[in-house]
């Protein structure tokens, strides 16, 4: 049994009651998901898991059982970062930085999911594709909580990867 983290193949523990964040972070070696209320409340430790965000706390290792898991370290690095890295460097959304490898993967994600036409509760026409409104985004991002309180930097950032900065 393994499952595969930034492309790399990695045993799942013996113990069954290790959470993903904690393989991740000890067995995995890959500290910038951050383990933050450890009860799935801040997002600071989301990662995206076949395509989808989830809060790596909340979930058993062995859950995840020939799944592909990125973490921040996946997405970019400090010399070749994502553009969703790099718009949060340029618009100023990562303050402390603690909450940012959360945020980056949430909103990774969540562009892909309003890409596929996933509504949200803010999602005005269910019938219609959903627009990458504030709000929008505010919703979709409301799992991901940050103390500095960044929030509408984050917001220029993520509108500016989606194509829709004005």
């Amino acid at each position: 049994m393994s499952l595969h983290i930034n492309g790399k193949s990695h045993d799942l523990p013996e113990d069954p009651r290790v959470s993903l964040l904690d393989f991740i972070r000890r067995d995995a070696g890959l500290t910038g998901t951050k383990k933050g209320c450890d009860h799935g409340q801040c997002g600071a430790c989301t990662v995206i898991v076949n395509g989808m965000r989830i809060n790596s706390c909340l979930t058993l290792a062995v859950m995840h059982d020939g799944d592909d898991v990125t973490t921040i370290e996946g997405l970019g690095s400090v010399a070749e970062p994502s553009t969703l890295q790099q718009a949060f460097v340029d618009h100023d959304g990562y303050q402390c930085g603690y909450c940012t490898p959360g945020q980056i993967c949430s909103a990774t994600a969540m562009i892909d999911e309003i890409a596929a036409g996933m509504p949200s509760d803010a999602t005005a026409d269910l019938t219609g594709a959903p627009s990458l409104t504030d709000e929008e985004i505010r919703e979709r991002m409301s799992g991901n909580l940050c103390r500095c309180g960044a929030y509408s930097n984050i917001v220029a950032a993520i509108r500016e990867v989606a194509g829709e900065a004005s």
